[in-house]
């Protein structure tokens, strides 16, 4: 299907949703179709393939335990087996996100609450670039293999089963464990590529609210004294507890189950693969280059940046650009992540 003849599918029961979604779509240069029930839906599945649906969870107004987006998501999976799914809810928990990825096959699931256009186009790239649910990468295009493993620290069966596929997808070797003593253990014997962490870990103490246990955040101070990039999957942190996994711990990115992305993620293992590399990277920077990635590590806006070095910020934007093309990455926090893993301190002033 060539991209002008492309075409999305919207299934909303509310007209304000059905234009946003339509209008972004159409701008990504899809042909739109707009259906708000199952039964409307099915129809036009058959009619025409489809590269994207976004699919609301309650097809029912003022239903809000209405869950008819899970029936439309196997519908296309069953009528349209080249689409690609986007579930929007104004519903989400993590266990619909669980369902939403292990049963019912879509790509990610968004809220509305949090609803951001930018994000939502770049989604929607992302999706289009990437081969049909239809289509099997060829063995060219499959990712190098590490020999160095990928630690997952995860306490909930079916995100362990989730990460641990994606990672094996990535190349990486898995190390799965679900306790914070099994995985400190873990770190003192072995080397890892990356650590993906769940902030919540259940234990002896506090199985029956594993919501308010943080061990998982306990971790991040071991794999950042490891230099290893790490990823958070979590359910549970307040912005304040991820800004302080940014800013203390040197977090690589920052997941919520709620609306967890599987591209994003591949994306940042992919990244986080870079990052890995031996600190000799780092010797493609001018210097100033790398005084400007020292204190972006420290956390450091591009202002304060500016003011350290006694630059403008428009100077300190222009070396970042130079610096993520010459270090192969798109995003701060993968700067951050490979000038800690080269030794670079992440101390703040």
């Amino acid at each position: 299907m060539s991209m002008a003849e492309a075409r999305a599918l919207v299934v909303e029961d509310d007209r304000v949703w059905q234009q946003i979604l339509g209008e972004i779509l159409a701008d990504a240069g899809l042909v739109v179709d707009v259906a708000d029930h199952l039964e409307a839906a099915i129809p036009t599945m058959r009619a025409a393939p489809h590269r994207l649906a976004v699919v609301d969870l309650a097809l029912s107004e003022g239903d809000h335990h209405n869950q008819d987006g899970l029936r439309v998501l196997d519908a296309v999976r069953l009528y349209d087996p080249g689409c690609a799914t986007i579930l929007l809810t104004g519903y989400a928990t993590v266990e619909i996100a669980v369902s939403v990825l292990t049963e019912h096959g879509a790509l990610t699931c968004l809220r509305k609450e949090t609803f951001n256009r930018g994000q939502f186009r770049d989604l929607v790239q992302r999706a289009l670039a990437a081969p049909s649910p239809a289509e099997k990468p060829a063995a060219a295009d499959a990712p190098p293999k590490e020999t160095v493993p990928a630690l997952i620290v995860e306490d909930d069966a079916n995100w362990s089963s989730i990460v641990s596929e994606l990672v094996s997808d990535a190349g990486y070797p898995a190390r799965v464990c679900a306790t914070f003593g099994e995985a400190l253990g873990y770190l003192r014997r072995e080397k890892y590529s990356v650590a993906v962490v769940d902030l919540a870990l259940a234990s002896p103490r506090d199985q029956d609210s594993a919501a308010q246990n943080m061990d998982g955040y306990r971790l991040l101070a071991s794999t950042r004294a490891g230099g290893i990039p790490t990823i958070v999957v979590s359910g549970v942190g307040t912005p304040d507890d991820i800004e302080r996994a940014y800013a203390e711990q040197g977090i690589f990115a920052y997941f919520q189950k709620q609306t967890f992305d599987r591209r994003a993620f591949l994306q940042s293992l992919r990244e986080a693969r870079t990052a890995a590399r031996p600190s000799r990277e780092l010797d493609v920077l001018t210097e100033r280059e790398r005084e400007v990635l020292e204190l972006l590590a420290k956390g450091m806006t591009n202002k304060e940046i500016a003011e350290q070095l006694v630059i403008t910020p428009n100077t300190v934007k222009r070396h970042l650009k130079a610096i993520f093309e010459k270090l192969e990455i798109h995003t701060r926090s993968a700067a951050a992540a490979k000038a800690i893993s080269a030794g670079v301190s992440g101390e703040r002033r």
